[in-house]
């Protein structure tokens, strides 16, 4: 991500007497924010979901150890689709798909073009049943008392679940960024009888007027940098995953 772009993040500063809020945005000093990160490369830290069934989730610590947590609550700030095409085996690290798409509806690369007709972008494309076009989900998210967002990368076998969430807080009203949501972790299993990690949304209080209009800015700003988050470990599901293809559960 751009630098200046980075510099201009809000910061969320801390308010004893207001816990529990997000208000304290509306208060923050981005001059000072400016100047500490004058020249500095910085990136969203990632909340990381475990393979094998595992209910723990790894999130951002200090002193560059992450800490292991079986929920916690948040504010979506954006989310948006993330398709990836690697040509060969994908070994890691950040580099760029051969093909790669952030709104999920085009491609820009080799193939490129539109992802619903993409014939890699289907089951069984791939190997095991899978597709060799790795769908997955990207959510930013800003916690109550942090300074910045997070990042996690959905995987396939979460899809539907959190689908199911959107569509039953928008028919109360509720935008995702409008509301704090409970993140946990379940073990579920495929038809195959193989355990993968599945995360689970619950619905925990609406923003008040003024907290969501303190969260609206900083939801723009999210927006713009997303598109140049680069591609990362926890964004490229391995290869030989094995997929129903029924339900699109990661095997």
């Amino acid at each position: 991500m751009a630098n200046n772009k980075e510099n201009a993040l809000v910061v969320q500063k801390n308010d004893p007497s207001r816990a529990g809020s997000f208000l304290a945005l509306a208060n923050a000093d981005n001059s000072m924010v400016a100047a500490e990160l004058e020249g500095l490369e910085l990136q969203f830290e990632r909340v990381k979901i475990p393979s094998g069934g595992g209910i723990v989730f790894e999130i951002p610590g200090d002193n560059d150890e992450p800490d292991t947590v079986k929920e916690f609550s948040a504010v979506i700030l954006y989310h948006h689709p993330l398709n990836c095409y690697y040509s060969t085996k994908y070994t890691g690290g950040s580099n760029p798909p051969d093909c790669g798409s952030f709104d999920g509806v085009i491609g820009v690369g080799n193939p490129g073009g539109e992802c619903k007709k993409c014939p890699l972008n289907q089951y069984s494309s791939g190997e095991n049943g899978s597709k060799a076009c790795k769908n997955r989900r990207r959510i930013y998210l800003l916690r109550e008392g942090e300074m910045f967002p997070m990042l996690l990368s959905l995987p396939t076998g979460s899809l539907r679940g959190f689908t199911k969430y959107l569509q039953s807080q928008i028919s109360k009203g509720r935008a995702s960024n409008s509301i704090i949501t409970k993140f946990s972790l379940k073990k579920a299993t495929n038809a195959g009888g193989i355990a993968y990690s599945q995360a689970v949304f619950a619905f925990e209080r609406t923003l008040t007027p003024d907290e969501q209009k303190a969260i609206q800015p900083l939801t723009e700003q999210v927006k713009s940098y997303a598109v140049n988050v680069a591609i990362g470990d926890d964004d490229s599901e391995a290869p030989d995953i094995r997929v129903d293809t029924e339900t699109g559960e990661v095997m």
